[in-house]
């Protein structure tokens, strides 16, 4: 059987009236396959991959064959197929809803260098197709719908590093190390944060500075500074914002200029941490 990527298994013909899917590509994670869908009409055919499939059921249930064995995935139900595995997939009573990630081997196989604490590690394997994890389900979930939603790249990539790595660390098949602690690595994460603050930094980059994984630094830089990167940036760009408000900026000029996608965003933001929105702050 050939193996084919999840835009192929999704055959326009075969989606019904009342089925939904949206299928797009990161440019980040090796261009990260992402898919939300509803389907109560769908079937897929027998196929496979040559990357993992990772993702939740949201609503309904999903009824698949995977490893010669029926699988009933319900709403809160973690799914795992590794690469290769020939599986199919179809709608038990009244359909379902999902959110699915399709990471390469070498993906993966990096997050779970990042939980061992090496420079290398070897491909993780899942060893249950359908697993039950409340915690890992809203991790996942999170960081799927921050992707969807196109949000800044720091908090998108931090939320699915955290979920692939709780994921692989409980589910798959891979030693697990506790890291060194780097205080000098997140002096230059902070520092270079703090310097870039207003560009959209992602983790990768971020990492690189640090001279850290993507993992531990997320860690390391939380367990020294109380805050992940992302709240890290958000934070700098309140700052920025105060400032710029105080002095008499319009907030739409003060929203590119911080870094946000919108003067909303801006003003959600900005209220949540500061207790007024920004049109109050600001100096006429």
């Amino acid at each position: 059987m050939d193996l084919i990527d999840q835009s192929a298994a999704l055959d326009p013909a075969t989606l019904g009236r009342a089925d939904r899917a949206r299928f797009w590509r990161e440019t980040r994670h090796g261009g990260l396959e992402c898919l939300s869908a509803s389907f109560r009409e769908h079937r897929y055919a027998p196929h496979s991959h040559d990357t993992f499939v990772v993702g939740v059921i949201e609503a309904g249930c999903e009824a698949y064959r995977l490893r010669g064995v029926r699988h009933l995935a319900g709403a809160g139900d973690l799914c795992f197929v590794n690469p290769g595995e020939v599986h199919d997939g179809e709608p038990f009573d009244d359909g379902y809803a999902y959110r699915m990630t399709y990471p390469s081997e070498a993906l993966l196989a990096a997050v779970a260098a990042d939980l061992a604490g090496t420079d290398t590690a070897p491909v993780p394997h899942f060893r249950d197709g359908v697993v039950a994890d409340a915690e890992a389900f809203a991790l996942f979930g999170r960081a799927h719908r921050l992707l969807e939603a196109g949000t800044t790249a720091l908090g998108a990539d931090e939320a699915l590093i955290a979920a692939y790595s709780l994921i692989v660390g409980r589910h798959a098949a891979m030693p697990v190390q506790r890291v060194a602690d780097a205080p000098a690595a997140v002096a230059r994460a902070r520092d270079y944060l703090d310097a870039h603050h207003t560009e959209d930094v992602d983790l990768a980059a971020l990492a690189s500075v640090a001279g850290l994984s993507r993992h531990h630094l997320v860690r390391a830089f939380k367990r020294h500074t109380g805050l992940t990167p992302h709240a890290f940036q958000t934070d700098r760009r309140i700052r920025t914002a105060r400032r710029l408000l105080g002095e008499g900026r319009p907030l739409a000029d003060v929203a590119v200029a911080c870094g946000f996608s919108d003067q909303s965003h801006l003003t959600r933001v900005f209220k949540a941490r500061v207790g007024v929105p920004p049109g109050a702050f600001r100096v006429a």
